[in-house]
């Protein structure tokens, strides 16, 4: 595990443990900071000791100078850009590492920087067949063994707390963001579809999903473990990488396809073409947490006063005053119908039996499944890949002889 993963673990779940403590739950403080000091003393990986004490010390800064954002009394949205902007930078220090560390594998070079295998997480078709390996065979993939843990995760969190994946933690969603309102500056008028057609430009992801599980569920499993001792397997991450580095002219118009969607409407990409956010929309409908109004408090109903400030803040165009539960699988959990609305207790984050889970709340439960599992995976010796750095300097100067 790299510097930059390390110090983004700790420092998420240092700030998940701090928020424990602040919300009241001291128990779960205690076990949480508990598991955070048992997995250094089981690993001695001193990066998890340094990135311990870093991260206390971001939060003890970040404390002092804002202290209602650090025990997050703060509503949904800057609790949430405090997180994308920061998973954000994470993974653009992970992109720069590896390229950094591919570019000296191809020049001949040992690399004095180490690969992130969390990089792993851009491989959904590598951790889908590696989830099919230990379901159907017990076989653990050790090439890209953080593969399937990333997609293990990002799974629960929908299965847990809805598309919160989307709209909290997911990079491309927030340069999307950016995209969109860089365009409205120069432009300023909306262009959102009509309904005849934007749903059936909402199942392209859907079939874009269905192309991608069709690869991984008739791959026959006697097959399974070929493929995952093969050359192409161990250096997947590369040939991705090498996809985008060089695209030919059908990529280059796709790529232009997809920033013309990010700019044309506002979470284009993630509703009109991303497999992950169709996975996790249909993932999401088994979630117990929802976006839920209160008729006996909403303005609407309460005051008789035709209030749809909800519906306008939601980026997915959702009718929240109209419904009395979102189900919408389009529903990134977001909470900014939340934070707009003016009663506070007509719209929570809550399941059907009352639990409510507010933006504190749903952050703890993010964060701990984002990064406790993969702290988790380390420790049982499941995270990092076992590739040899020889082999993977001679695959990468054979890279473009190298086939499925």
């Amino acid at each position: 595990m790299t510097i930059v993963e390390t110090l983004t673990l700790m420092l998420a779940l240092v700030y998940s443990t701090s928020l424990l403590y602040w919300s009241g739950k001291k128990w779960g403080a205690a076990i949480s900071a508990g598991l955070l000091c048992a997995a250094f003393a089981i690993t001695l990986y001193w990066p998890l000791l340094i990135g311990l004490i870093l991260a206390s010390i971001t939060l003890f800064i970040l404390k002092k100078r804002q202290p209602e954002l650090a025990q997050a009394e703060v509503r949904a949205n800057p609790l949430r850009e405090l997180i994308q902007h920061t998973l954000a930078l994470s993974m653009l220090l992970v992109g720069i590492q590896f390229a950094a560390n591919s570019a000296m594998l191809y020049m001949g070079k040992t690399p004095w920087l180490m690969r992130p295998d969390v990089g792993d997480a851009f491989l959904p078709i590598a951790g889908g067949i590696e989830l099919k390996a230990i379901i159907s065979l017990g076989i653990w993939d050790q090439t890209h063994p953080a593969a399937a843990v990333m997609l293990t995760v990002v799974l629960l969190t929908g299965l847990l707390c809805k598309r919160a994946f989307c709209g909290w933690a997911c990079p491309l969603g927030l340069a999307g963001e950016y995209l969109y309102k860089l365009r409205k500056r120069v432009i300023k008028q909306e262009f959102a579809p009509p309904a005849w057609l934007d749903w059936p430009l909402r199942m392209v992801k859907y079939l874009i999903l269905a192309g991608l599980l069709f690869i991984i569920l008739t791959m026959p499993s006697a097959a399974i473990p070929h493929y995952l001792s093969g050359n192409y397997h161990k250096i997947a991450d590369l040939k991705m990488a090498l996809f985008f580095v060089t695209p030919g002219l059908i990529t280059l118009a796709c790529f232009g396809f997809i920033l013309f969607l990010a700019a044309w409407r506002r979470q284009g990409f993630c509703r009109y073409i991303c497999p992950y956010g169709g996975l996790l929309g249909i993932v999401s409908f088994a979630s117990p947490f929802k976006i839920r109004r209160s008729s006996k408090h909403c303005l609407i109903e309460s005051k008789g006063m035709n209030c749809d400030k909800c519906t306008r803040a939601c980026p997915a165009n959702i009718k929240v005053h109209d419904q009395g539960v979102i189900r919408s699988d389009e529903c990134q959990a977001c909470m900014r119908c939340v934070s707009a609305c003016p009663k506070k207790e007509a719209l929570h984050f809550s399941t059907r039996n009352g639990i409510k889970l507010s933006a504190r709340g749903l952050t703890i439960m993010l964060l701990s499944l984002l990064f406790m599992l993969p702290l988790l995976a380390y420790v049982c010796g499941f995270w990092v890949s076992e590739t040899p750095t020889d082999i993977r300097m001679y695959l990468i100067q054979h890279l473009n002889s190298i086939g499925h």
